[in-house]
């Protein structure tokens, strides 16, 4: 009905996690679809820095000060200088799904000059089931308009829980540095009407600027690694935290989505800046890649937990050899499930951190 705005979907169950370092003026683009949510807003930087958001939101607001204090010497899993922090607002949070989304990410149109409501469509995506084993040629059968096609196997129909949903980005791509340097002014501008199931078995590259996950199933398998500030290496956060999901989920028999919504990706970030951060991640994904390819966890690993232990026991065991880096990577993967099962005891909602700047 003209002049009703719909019922916000899950405005009890979902948090929107935002890392930044400045001021959040993008959120009054977001209002008519983010201002029944609540917001965990983790600041990146300096910590004595105000970062102002918009009236009218509920939100908390971390900053490194508030990571030390609460996780203590656990602190050191979380990135510092890097949007990789993002991952403690998922620790923190005490709802069953979770949005994040990058400061410089507004609200795209379709094709038929209508807002994206980004959300919506993630939500949409995440309550209906995902095909991982058996790929549908009209992609997600789920969706309006749509079903299975002719020779998809009935016992296949019901399909896996989604554990992940993966948006996409119109205008500025996310291109890796050589990329960027080759194609300084390629854009995006090919609007694609379709969601599909990766395949099990499947690597992929998970871009974090755009992405909603159900925290309760996959949760703690969505470490954003180290990156950033004393590391050798940035720009792959995303990157780690969607190889070790996607091994994790195809083990436990959960599926991942990709495709809609999309957003417009407003700026590009420094393609020589970029280079550095990426330069080592560049070589080692050639052999990273294969490790995820090959890596097997045993039938005894059925929870995330148990699964993303095990990974950082082989993480260890066979990239060690690549660099140290991996060494204290894997480390940091263990303290980052004990800090997660410490706010989390035994799968309930954490215990409440007590947030000055809550709102």
């Amino acid at each position: 009905m003209a002049g009703v705005s719909p019922t916000p979907l899950l405005k009890d169950e979902l948090d929107i996690v935002i890392p930044t370092i400045r001021n959040l003026d993008f959120l009054e683009m977001w209002r008519p679809f983010f201002q029944p949510y609540h917001l965990i807003i983790v600041q990146d930087g300096d910590p004595s820095k105000t970062i102002k958001v918009p009236e009218g939101f509920d939100y908390e607001l971390y900053n490194r000060n508030d990571i030390n204090r609460i996780l203590g010497p656990k602190a050191s899993c979380i990135s510092f200088k890097d949007s990789a922090c993002r991952c403690f607002g998922y620790m923190v949070s005490k709802k069953k799904y979770i949005y994040t989304i990058d400061d410089d990410c507004f609200v795209a149109k379709d094709p038929s000059g209508k807002d994206i409501n980004a959300l919506e469509q993630h939500i949409k995506n995440i309550l209906s089931p995902a095909t991982p084993y058996f790929f549908n040629t009209l992609y997600d059968p789920y969706r309006d308009g749509t079903d299975f096609v002719r020779g998809y196997p009935f016992s296949l129909r019901e399909g896996v829980p989604t554990a992940v949903s993966h948006g996409l980005w119109l205008n500025i791509p996310d291109y890796d540095a050589p990329t960027q340097l080759v194609k300084p002014r390629e854009r995006n501008t090919r609007y694609v009407d379709a969601v599909m199931t990766i395949p099990k078995g499947t690597l992929f590259p998970m871009c974090g600027m755009n992405l909603a996950f159900n925290r309760e199933l996959i949760g703690p398998a969505m470490y954003f690694g180290l990156m950033g500030d004393g590391q050798p290496i940035g720009r792959y956060d995303d990157m780690w935290a969607g190889w070790c999901t996607k091994v994790i989920c195809d083990h436990l028999g959960l599926g991942i989505k990709t495709g809609l919504p999309y957003i417009w990706h407003s700026k590009a970030s420094n393609p020589f800046v970029n280079l550095k951060k990426e330069y080592k991640g560049i070589y080692w994904q050639e052999e990273i890649i294969p490790f995820f390819q090959a890596v097997s966890l045993p039938k005894e690993c059925t929870t995330v937990q148990q699964c993303y232990t095990e990974l950082a026991k082989q993480v260890k065991a066979k990239l060690a050899n690549v660099d140290p880096y991996f060494t204290k990577l894997a480390d940091a993967m263990v303290t980052w499930i004990e800090a997660w099962d410490e706010l989390n005891p035994s799968g309930e909602a954490p215990a409440k951190t007590s947030n000055v700047k809550a709102k």
